[in-house]
């Protein structure tokens, strides 16, 4: 089996560990990132569903960093909607504002019925950037 370094973000993980889960997995030079969603430092939902988007996209944008990535190294990408028919177009007007330029990652969107108080979840992996040896 690959090693396996966990991630985690500074200042939260006291949230990952009260769930038991990693924000990351470094492995076989991917970083596999748990589903970041738009919640405050207390990990309660950013009420607002735009803002929590963003907000869940800089969660997402601190575990990367943490892992030593950036959104240019994700090569694949999740978003889990509650009530796409209704937030699809926020979730296009937000996701502008950080995917960055082509080539895009591969997109995948699930609509999903309940996540735990939150609108939005994303998933990605990235390809960890090569070092000079």
């Amino acid at each position: 089996m690959a090693n396996r370094t966990a991630i985690f973000p500074a200042g939260r993980q006291d949230l990952y560990e009260a769930n038991k889960y990693s924000a990351a997995i470094s492995s076989g030079g991917f970083l596999f990132v748990s589903g970041q969603v738009g919640s405050r430092e207390d990990g309660s939902p950013e009420p607002d569903p735009e803002q929590q988007l963003r907000r869940a996209f800089e969660n997402l944008n601190d575990v990367l960093a943490a892992g030593g990535c950036t959104f240019d190294d994700v090569v694949d990408f999740t978003v889990y909607i509650v009530d796409p028919e209704h937030m699809l177009d926020t979730v296009f007007k937000v996701r502008d504002e950080f995917w960055g330029e082509p080539p895009y990652p591969t997109l995948t969107g699930i609509g999903v019925t309940w996540l735990y108080g939150f609108h939005f979840e994303l998933k990605v992996i990235a390809k960890l950037p090569e070092t000079a040896s």
